[in-house]
């Protein structure tokens, strides 16, 4: 049954209860799928593109893990209805045709796919095509080859379909494959990180994209193109010692940026790093992290209760989807069973599974602005980040890209509405108002500059208010400062980690002090300003709008408002998690011109103004 996957005590740690679990979810799947049709519907929200090829989408993703399965030698009893579907979708005579794709298609995202089930398989997939269908499915895919797409990690797809055909024996362009590298080329930024194309951001489509589709091509393709497999397989090296770093030691990875309703692709990259025997780290170290990741997936409710896959992050929850995101979106998560390509024998399933290594308390990642931190003696992983936005402006884009601080097991919060603290997501955010209830928080930032110890930023939210924000990592908290230029009076509100509101949820509130103890963690925040005192509060949020719980979310904040001038804002905050009555002790505020010091008994940071 697939509810017994869902148990709190699934017990996930061997290849043949991952086969299983992937085989109960292609089960609940099935129902869904009626024999004959080249796509399947899983539901009436809508995307951006057609329903026809929303469900031609849902059925392409499912294919992420169909085809490693079907690679390893296994046989899958749902695999005929999709051999099937292929057949019509790529028959341009047949009803259900997937059809000519125009600019910017979403059917070439789903291309992909049937790149890597061509190169896994090569004849064995093939060999199930009469020579007719063969040339249908090798026409569909090309379409590809000159297809005008974002200049992304989209170039991968067309880099996949070429593999696909060059390792089952079809006609191929290695033209194609050089194309698309040279213009990923131009936003590559150095020790194994890029953006997703130039000026873009750097989240997830860096670890579950660029390096994903990277280690399948330098695996598949060491003989064909050495030089450049090995140069991939070398840049995924670099970024996994970063990336590492995104792991709660529990399983859960932080959320930041768009498209987190892929879920468990978070760890996807593992994945590909172990089909790819990438010597990162040991086989029982990257299988740890990958199972760990799923187990933890599989706890939280993410099914509907039908077993289908909803969009969401932690619950259903369509408040954070994008608008490239179908009913059949979320199945991308079959990425990470991309390890099922490897049989039983292979060191990856023989080893036992170990813990992450150690990791040091805080890691700079210069290339993205990030800080990541593990708090020592806790499973708490969070990232500080400045400078990062999504220029398409999607859906809750402010808090997916530009808060302060995101958290492993507290997520953030989503804007539901500009009117009113409790709409405005103010978690991890300085928000600021003319004092008429509209708030505004950071979105681009004019300057970033990453060092060891803090992250700077500067930012305006409007044309006459200028803010230096600095951002520290402390044993046991993180240091927010700011320095605020303004020609107006401004109310200003800063938050600390949401948690979750409840009847049990304890509140400890002092004049500068806010902490709240809750059932999934404690949330504190402490003003350490020297100048302008702030008050302490708390925020309560409506309903499904944190991304970890659906219950109403409160938030520890600080306030005060400013008056015309320049004003030095300094306050403390931590995320306890498990719950703790223990506090890390603060460090002393000293401002000094236009710069700052931060003073603990063993430490001393000065901060400058850049």
């Amino acid at each position: 049954m697939f509810s017994d996957y869902l148990a709190p005590d699934c017990a996930i740690s061997q290849r043949q209860q991952v086969v299983n679990c992937l085989n109960a979810m292609l089960a609940s799947i099935d129902v869904c799928f009626t024999e004959g049709d080249s796509g399947i519907s899983f539901g009436q929200t809508c995307a951006h593109y057609d329903r026809n090829i929303a469900e031609m989408e849902g059925l392409s993703r499912i294919l992420w893990g169909l085809f490693p399965l079907l690679a390893s030698g296994e046989d899958c009893p749902f695999w005929p209805k999709y051999l099937n579907a292929i057949r019509h979708g790529t028959d341009a005579s047949h009803a259900g045709y997937w059809g000519e794709t125009g600019p910017y298609d979403q059917r070439l995202v789903e291309m992909a796919v049937y790149g890597l089930g061509l190169a896994l398989m090569k004849n064995r997939l093939t060999d199930q095509f009469t020579e007719t269908e063969k040339l249908n499915l090798h026409h569909w895919l090309n379409q590809i080859s000159t297809a005008e797409m974002p200049d992304s990690n989209w170039n991968y797809f067309a880099i996949l379909v070429q593999v696909g055909f060059k390792q089952a024996g079809l006609p191929y362009d290695p033209e194609i494959i050089n194309m698309r590298f040279n213009k990923m080329e131009a936003y590559y930024l150095g020790n194994g990180w890029y953006s997703d194309g130039l000026g873009r951001p750097k989240d997830y489509y860096i670890s579950m994209a660029f390096h994903y589709y990277g280690l399948i091509y330098a695996t598949l393709m060491a003989q064909e193109d050495p030089q450049r497999s090995l140069e991939l397989r070398n840049r995924a090296k670099r970024f996994a010692e970063d990336f590492i770093y995104m792991f709660s030691s529990e399983g859960p990875a932080i959320p930041f940026g768009r498209s987190l309703t892929y879920r468990f692709a978070e760890s996807a990259f593992w994945s590909a790093a172990a089909f790819a025997g990438l010597d990162i780290l040991s086989p029982g170290e990257m299988k740890g992290i990958v199972l760990r990741h799923l187990r933890w997936w599989l706890k939280q409710p993410i099914f509907d209760r039908d077993g289908i896959l909803t969009i969401g992050y932690a619950y259903p929850n369509l408040i954070m989807a994008e608008d490239y995101n179908s009913p059949g979106s979320p199945y991308w998560a079959f990425k990470l069973f991309l390890i099922l390509a490897l049989p039983d024998t292979h060191p990856f399933w023989q080893a036992e599974e170990a813990a992450l290594p150690s990791l040091l308390p805080r890691r700079k990642v210069a290339e993205a602005n990030q800080i990541l931190c593990h708090e020592q003696g806790t499973v708490h992983a969070y990232m500080l980040t400045s400078g990062q936005i999504e220029l398409n402006n999607y859906v809750n884009t402010e808090a997916k890209y530009t808060k302060f601080a995101y958290s492993s097991h507290l997520g953030f919060t989503l804007e539901r509405g500009r009117f009113g603290l409790k709409h405005a997501a103010c978690d991890s955010m300085l928000l600021l108002s003319e004092g008429d209830d509209y708030y505004r928080g950071r979105r681009e930032c004019t300057d970033v500059i990453t060092e060891e110890d803090a992250i700077f930023s500067r930012w305006a939210p409007w044309t006459d208010v200028n803010i230096a924000t600095w951002l520290v990592p402390w044993d046991g908290w993180h240091i927010r400062v700011h320095r605020i230029k303004t020609d107006r009076t401004l109310d200003t509100v800063e938050g600390g980690f949401a948690v979750m509101h409840g009847p049990q949820t304890i509140e400890k509130t002092q004049q500068r002090r806010c902490r709240l103890e809750a059932n999934n963690g404690t949330s504190v925040i402490v003003d350490l300003s020297t100048e302008t005192i702030r008050n302490a509060d708390k925020i309560i949020t409506p309903p499904n709008s944190n991304i970890m719980f659906a219950e109403c979310a409160t938030i520890p904040v600080l306030t005060r408002r400013l008056e015309t001038g320049t004003h030095w804002l300094c306050c403390a905050v931590t995320a306890l998690i498990p719950p703790s009555n223990q506090e890390a002790p603060l460090p002393e505020f000293i401002i000094s011109g236009d710069s700052v010091r931060l003073i603990q008994q063993h430490r001393e940071i000065t901060l400058l103004i850049r």
